[in-house]
């Protein structure tokens, strides 16, 4: 027995570093050559980028906006519309836009993917802009809600695709910081809402004018998806190659056409 054990620690001896074997660690030429690029990676221009992101982030403003539409002005809009005390009503105007915002999530991305980032966003501000109407010149409580419930499915379709669409249009260096801006916007439009309802206390009816003013970045959210592109990864879902390579160019520049500078 004690033998056999002896074998066995004898096969576990510590070997003296002349008997170790000397072997170059050299990789295949061949392996490195196929996996580095004969031209210079360099990463693509943030610029060209940069606006369709600023474009595609609208919709987050529109979100912090119509968020706090309504606080500042509160008291006005129950007193002209007739349920001033009513703390049921009141809280149904606060948060009947985020029922539809549900509403508008749960489609977000089935429509983005079936009808293309771009018309997504046209589509999410189509909502927004005629809900803004209709509680602009709303004279009773159902027109009210209604108007907040047609802009909270906007507000629920919006982000979700610019999320997608950020992700998808910038390259990966400048990745994070663009999607920060999602973030930002709806902070500044939450600021931007209470700013502008201040003088609410002194003049009449100028909770009106705070939905009115809405519209306007609705709209330019709208127009400017006829001028922004596409997203290239949803191209080539599509089968439209050739497409895709253009927009992809407009991204990131020729220079970095053939080398594929960032996945999408």
């Amino acid at each position: 027995m004690w033998a056999h054990r002896t074998g066995e620690l004898s096969m576990y001896k510590r070997m003296s570093p002349r008997d170790y074997t000397v072997v170059a660690d050299v990789e295949d030429s061949s392996v490195v050559s196929h996996s580095i690029p004969d031209q210079e990676t360099t990463n693509p221009s943030w610029r060209l980028s940069f606006p369709h992101v600023l474009a595609a982030t609208i919709s987050a403003f529109l979100f912090g906006y119509h968020l706090g539409v309504v606080n500042e002005p509160l008291e006005s809009i129950s007193f002209d519309l007739g349920f001033n005390g009513n703390t049921l009503a009141e809280g149904l105007v606060v948060s009947t836009c985020l029922g539809g915002a549900l509403i508008g999530s749960l489609f977000s991305g089935w429509i983005a993917d079936g009808i293309g980032r771009r018309r997504a966003f046209q589509l999410c501000a189509l909502p927004m802009i005629v809900g803004a109407s209709i509680s602009a010149t709303s004279k009773t409580l159902a027109g009210m809600l209604l108007g907040r419930l047609l802009v909270g499915t906007g507000m629920g379709l919006g982000p979700p695709v610019a999320s997608l669409y950020v992700t998808e249009v910038s390259p990966p260096f400048v990745r994070g910081t663009y999607g920060s801006f999602i973030q930002i916007a709806t902070c500044l439009g939450l600021m931007g809402a209470l700013l502008f309802g201040i003088p609410v206390r002194e003049i009449a009816g100028w909770w009106r004018i705070c939905f009115w003013v809405s519209t306007v970045p609705a709209g330019i959210l709208a127009l400017s998806m006829m001028f922004c592109a596409e997203s290239p990864h949803w191209l080539y879902k599509q089968g439209r190659t050739a497409e895709a390579e253009a927009e992809f160019e407009s991204l990131v520049g020729m220079s970095n056409l053939q080398c594929k500078s960032y996945p999408n």
